[in-house]
């Protein structure tokens, strides 16, 4: 599989553009060039990189995106930081509103070596959406992102799926991420495949660290965490995923999240621009 999202599932009407770096006017003389849009629809960025380290979070809805074998889910109060030259292909949710803050490597004293989930507090979001206003004067900016620095920290969740680049199992992945809700099992899978349980199962284990249930159980949370930030209900939730009743998925839920989806609902946070 490409740097695509490949055959996740894709919303209606979904509109596919192209990402662009801040021009180098707007950074010549700024540590954090930060902006934020709604773009009013489903939307798709092909494989691209950026020369500036990016963090990336969004209201009302989700962006999903596709870094080497991982697929990484930004949910409302979390932000995710790519570092400077990350290969990188994002989806966005219909409804959500994108804001990202863009980060001179030379300048920027804090480094994740890797993409990283972002607690993104009140204090933090306020911040870079004070950076990201035309009025303010230099020194004020520089005040503004040394705070952001003192309270930039990764979060205790990171919300990453590791897709298992397996021929032998690759087939799977590809039907549950067309399908959240696919309730085939190990027997059916291995007819179809015409290979044996033992060899999914082990394929799976060695490809994701997880097993083939714990792995369908974790995209199902990723697919559950756009559907909620979206404000679906735990109950649309469950039945579209394919839950035989909703404690059934709140369990499931909470065993990867280590939270309830309420909680983790309740907990998402809405600043004032």
């Amino acid at each position: 599989m490409d740097l695509s999202l490949g055959t996740w599932r894709r919303d209606p009407g979904t509109v596919i553009r192209h990402a662009v770096s801040p021009a180098a006017d707007d950074v010549a003389s700024i540590t954090i060039f930060a902006e934020s849009e709604v773009p009013g629809a489903a939307t798709d960025w092909p494989a691209h990189s950026h020369p500036m380290h990016e963090l990336v979070w969004v209201r009302g809805g989700t962006l999903t995106t596709r870094i080497g074998s991982r697929i990484h889910t930004v949910p409302p109060g979390f932000g995710l930081w790519l570092p400077a030259g990350t290969v990188h292909g994002g989806r966005l949710t219909a409804a959500a509103e994108l804001h990202d803050a863009f980060f001179d490597p030379a300048r920027t004293p804090v480094e994740f070596a890797a993409p990283t989930s972002i607690a993104m507090t009140a204090l933090l979001e306020s911040l870079l959406l004070r950076l990201a206003r035309q009025d303010l004067d230099p020194a004020a900016r520089v005040r503004t992102e040394a705070v952001v620095f003192d309270v930039l920290e990764p979060s205790e969740r990171q919300f990453a799926l590791e897709l298992p680049g397996d021929p032998r199992i690759d087939p799977i992945a590809e039907a549950l991420l067309a399908n959240p809700s696919d309730e085939r099992g190990l027997r059916e899978w291995a007819e179809q495949l015409d290979v044996s349980e033992r060899t999914i199962t082990r394929a799976f284990r060695g490809a994701t660290g997880l097993s083939f249930a714990q792995w369908r159980q974790a995209l199902r949370v990723h697919e559950a965490l756009a559907l909620l930030s979206a404000g679906a209900d735990v109950r649309t939730v469950s039945e579209r995923l394919g839950y035989a009743q909703p404690s059934t998925f709140i369990a499931a839920f909470q065993r990867v999240m280590r939270v309830t989806p309420g909680r983790l609902v309740s907990g998402i946070r809405y600043p004032v621009s």
